[in-house]
């Protein structure tokens, strides 16, 4: 059975059929893991890839060159960002 670097000490409960559960159990036999080893490899990639996706921002590089440059050459700001900007600080 393979163990984790890291002890798992945190539980989550799962329901399953009888079905699915003697399916994971003999897939995870195949493999050589305990069920919640073979869970956990195969539901943690998605679980990454699906956080990543909605957390992070890939740009275009037209669209990174125009990021870059408006940091460089911020434009001046609006008569409706120092009105916000003041309505802020007077909160403050």
């Amino acid at each position: 059975m393979a163990t984790s670097a890291k002890a798992r000490e945190d539980r989550i409960e799962l329901r399953a059929t009888k079905e699915e559960k003697r399916l994971l159990a003999a897939a995870a036999a195949y493999e050589r893991l305990d069920v919640t080893s073979f869970i956990m490899r195969s539901a943690l990639p998605e679980a990454r890839k699906v956080v990543d996706s909605v957390e992070r921002i890939v740009l275009s590089q037209r669209d990174t060159a125009r990021v870059l440059k408006l940091l460089e050459n911020p434009p001046k700001p609006t008569p409706a960002l120092l009105a916000a900007a003041r309505r802020r600080a007077a909160r403050s």
